[in-house]
C-alpha cells in the first residue's frame, strides 16, 4: 500500500462562508455567488453577492427586533444608505462594506443621495443597467458589453462579500 503524503485541499471560500455564518435564510445567496465567480459567471455572482449582502442585513435587522423567523410578510426597507445607517445603528459592522474607491465611506452614508458605491451598484445591476460597465476603449462608436466587463467589479465584490461575511457572523454571534 503506497503511502499519500499529499495535503488535502484547503475549504472552498464558499464553504468557510456558509459554514460561518451558518445562516440558510441567507447563506445560499453567498455560496452561489462565490461559485459562480470561481466559474467566471460574473453577471449571476455579482448579483448574488449583492442579494446575500442585502438579505443578511435585512433579516439581522428583523431578527434583532423579533422573536419569530419571518415566514411571511416583508423583511423592511431594500438596501440604501438609510438602511445602512439603521444597520450600523444596531452594531452591524457596516464599514467593512466600503469599496476601496471610498475613503470617506461612513460619511457618505450620511447621506441619502448618491448610495454609497454598493447601494449604486446594487440598484444599476439589479435593474439590468450595465452603462457604468461598458467597454468605451475603442471609441463610443465601437462600444461593447460583456460580462467580463465586470471582472473589476466581481473581484472587488467577492473580497467585500467575504469580509462582510466574516464581520457579519461575528456580531450575529456576540447577539445571541
Amino acid at each position: 500500500m503506497a503511502n499519500d503524503h499529499s495535503i488535502p485541499s484547503p475549504e472552498p471560500e464558499w464553504a468557510r462562508i456558509v459554514n460561518l455564518l451558518g445562516a440558510a435564510e441567507f447563506h445560499w445567496h453567498f455560496e452561489q455567488g462565490l461559485k459562480s465567480l470561481d466559474s467566471e459567471y460574473y453577471i449571476p455572482g455579482v448579483l448574488s453577492l449583492l442579494a446575500g449582502i442585502e438579505a443578511s442585513i435585512r433579516f439581522t435587522l428583523y431578527k434583532l427586533n423579533a422573536e419569530a423567523f419571518p415566514f411571511e410578510g416583508d423583511l423592511g426597507p431594500v438596501l440604501s444608505n438609510t438602511l445602512l445607517r439603521k444597520a450600523g445603528d444596531a452594531g452591524l459592522p457596516v464599514g467593512l462594506l466600503a469599496f476601496p474607491s471610498e475613503p470617506n465611506f461612513l460619511k457618505e452614508l450620511g447621506a441619502n443621495k448618491p448610495g454609497v458605491r454598493l447601494v449604486r451598484v446594487r440598484n444599476d445591476l439589479a435593474h439590468g443597467n450595465i452603462q457604468s460597465y461598458v467597454n468605451r476603449e475603442l471609441g463610443d462608436d465601437n462600444a461593447f458589453f460583456t460580462p467580463e466587463c465586470l471582472r473589476p467589479l466581481a473581484h472587488d465584490l467577492q473580497v467585500i462579500a467575504v469580509r462582510w461575511a466574516q464581520g457579519l457572523a461575528k456580531f450575529r454571534k456576540s447577539v445571541k
